[in-house]
This record gives C-alpha cells, sequence and structure tokens, in this order.
C-alpha cells in the first residue's frame, strides 16, 4: 500500500508500506517538498502518485529504505536522467544523496518498527 508521508510516518504507515516488498521499501522523494510515497511494488508508482499530489518530476528521486537496519539505497530507474546529468541508476550527485538521505531518515527514521 503506497503512504504519501508528510511528516514523521507512524509505525502503522511503515507496516502498511512494508507488505508488498516485505524486507525493504521502495520510496520516491520530493526534495522540493520534502514529501515521501513509499510502498509499491516499483518507485514509479510511488513517483506517480507523487506527481498526482503535485510534485514536479524534476524534484522526484528514488530510493530504498531498509527498516531492520536503517540503510538507505540511492538506486532506481526513476534515477536515470540524461538531460539533468543524472546517467545512471544511482544518485551519482553527492549533495543531492545527502538530501534525500536526510528527508528519509526525517519522514521513516527507524524507531523500533
Amino acid at each position: 500500500m503506497i503512504q504519501i508521508i508528510r511528516e514523521r510516518a507512524t509505525a502503522e504507515q511503515i507496516r502498511e508500506m512494508l507488505q508488498v516488498l516485505q524486507t525493504y521499501i521502495k520510496l520516491a522523494i520530493d526534495v522540493r517538498r520534502k514529501v515521501i510515497a513509499g510502498g509499491g511494488e516499483m518507485h514509479a508508482d510511488c513517483e506517480a502518485v507523487l506527481l498526482e499530489d503535485g510534485s514536479q518530476q524534476t524534484d522526484v528521486w528514488g530510493a530504498d529504505w531498509n527498516p531492520d537496519n536503517g540503510t538507505i539505497r540511492f538506486e532506481s530507474l526513476i534515477n536515470i536522467r540524461p538531460r539533468h546529468g543524472n546517467r545512471t541508476m544511482n544518485i551519482e550527485d553527492a549533495a543531492l544523496r545527502r538530501t534525500v538521505e536526510q528527508i528519509v531518515r526525517e519522514r521513516v527514521k527507524n524507531d523500533g518498527v
């Protein structure tokens, strides 16, 4: 179940997002609005929810979050954007990775879920 997270996610929201993949959550992060959509089977599913919610595609990046160990992976097909200087599935810009990581940690920090 895809959740839009505007504040800190509740334990129930995290459990619902985990229903699809069980061990980790695919996320789309709007770095301008600091909003996350998570819980889809694909990053593109989460991205679509954010776009419907008013996000601009240039602001949305994909990542995975593992609540068991708190790790974040910055790899997603939606990150391939040669026009914006990102030619691979990984977020290549270090400052953008830090921004994505900060938003993810603020919104879905592991609090013993």
